[in-house]
């Protein structure tokens, strides 16, 4: 009978323990960390070997802005960010341990291992293998990435951190309770390299993605406008952002400019302007370039850090963006719901005589609207939109699974 010589391996016991924290990556991160254009070493403890300019990024929101944006299932938690995605960092329990061994290197002496007495012999002489492997680390728990549903947004981490710009042009003064920068005549213009500046200082404490935060900036029109001697980063109300809207399509009329074709944005500015009253303007030109950057065909918008030369509209989603950005001004709570045919009206009149034809209720994202009769209607914010679609969820995920426990308990019961 043939025999085998069995190769022994010796496992050894480091102290202390190193700390480790393993991360469970998705199939998204591991490609990009396998490719050739891997992030750069940004966080060695980690990943390890990264050689490219792209960084990940730990994130969590400061403590006043994490109050400010409650989250009841998350009071504290921090998230990875590469430069487009986020990925919330959750602990996973696990019922087996893990060990993190490292192969000893070179020849195995005394000094290497702590071995009890009694196995050196009577010569007193240890037996080493020339193979040993050593714990160096055990890990009860992993960490792995979750990304919900509905995704990750900025913007409401956005609408508490920016400051509301409410004030239309044919105001003396603002309304009791809105933050207002006062008096547009003296905002004057600043730097790109200035503006991106301030928009990545807001953004510094914003737990999600550099590109989810430049998406957020742009949904809700954000502007960096400087009063006198004070600078802000802004974000205009919905009363401001459709007055904007007006002036910009009673000046492509008089001034000819199809908003559907690719126009300068200088000429529309121009088109705002009161030619009795140079002295005085109507708002920020930067503002206006972020209601621009907004409407802004996809294929026409340039990354924030670039300025805004060229524009052309998107009709549809123009016209969507109009009819709530009127109801969101006008109706912004069931008790100052509107009727449905005053709403329609009045939308059309906001729009282009050849885009009325596209105001219809179905045109408006889903959610949008409530009606708390069949004639009347108003708007409904986006962050209640999600509490609504949440509870939805946690009910329907309530109801299967009741579902579910009255089918065993059925099956059970056939069985006795």
């Amino acid at each position: 009978m043939s025999t085998q010589e069995a190769q022994s391996i010796l496992l050894t016991h480091s102290h202390p323990q190193q700390s480790f924290r393993l991360l469970e990556l998705s199939p998204e991160l591991e490609q990009l960390l396998s490719s050739k254009d891997a992030p750069a070493e940004q966080f060695p403890h980690l990943f390890v070997g990264s050689t490219n300019t792209t960084s990940f990024e730990l994130k969590s929101p400061s403590a006043a802005l994490a109050q400010a944006v409650a989250d009841p299932s998350a009071p504290e938690y921090v998230n990875l960010c590469t430069q487009t995605q986020t990925y919330r960092i959750l602990q996973v329990q696990s019922s087996n341990s893990i060990h993190m061994l490292q192969p000893s290197l070179g020849h195995i002496s005394r000094a290497d291992i702590k071995v009890v007495e009694e196995e050196a012999g009577e010569t007193g002489a240890l037996n080493l293998p020339d193979k040993a492997m050593t714990t160096i680390a055990k890990c009860a728990s992993t960490l792995g990435l979750h990304t919900p549903s509905g995704g990750f947004s900025a913007i409401p981490f956005l609408e508490k951190s920016l400051r509301l710009y409410d004030r239309r042009s044919d105001d003396d003064d603002a309304d009791d309770g809105d933050v207002a920068m006062g008096d547009t005549s003296c905002g004057g213009q600043m730097g790109l390299l200035e503006v991106q500046r301030l928009r990545e200082g807001v953004c510094a404490d914003i737990p999600v993605s550099t590109a989810q935060c430049e998406d957020g900036w742009t949904e809700l029109c954000a502007f960096v406008h400087r009063e006198q001697d004070e600078v802000a980063c802004c974000r205009p109300s919905a009363r401001t952002r459709l007055n904007v809207w007006k002036r910009m399509v009673e000046g492509a009329i008089l001034q000819g400019i199809d908003l559907e074709k690719q126009f300068l944005v200088g000429d529309l500015w121009k088109s705002v302007l009161d030619d009795d009253d140079t002295s005085a303007l109507p708002f920020p030109r930067n503002l206006l370039e972020a209601v621009v950057r907004r409407l802004c065909a996809l294929d026409q918008r340039p990354p924030l850090a670039d300025e805004m030369k060229w524009a052309s509209f998107d009709k549809l989603d123009c016209t969507r963006w109009v009819g709530e950005t009127y109801l969101a001004a006008t109706a912004p709570t069931p008790s100052s719901a509107i009727g449905r045919n005053e709403f329609l009206r009045a939308w059309k009149d906001c729009l282009p005589e050849s885009w009325r034809g596209e105001a219809a209720l179905s045109k408006l994202t889903d959610g949008a609207y409530k009606s708390p009769d069949p004639t009347a209607i108003h708007f409904v914010e986006a962050s209640q939109r999600q509490q609504t679609s949440k509870a939805a969820s946690a009910g329907s995920t309530t109801a299967s699974n009741a579902k579910v426990t009255r089918n065993w308990h059925e099956l059970l019961k056939s069985r006795r």
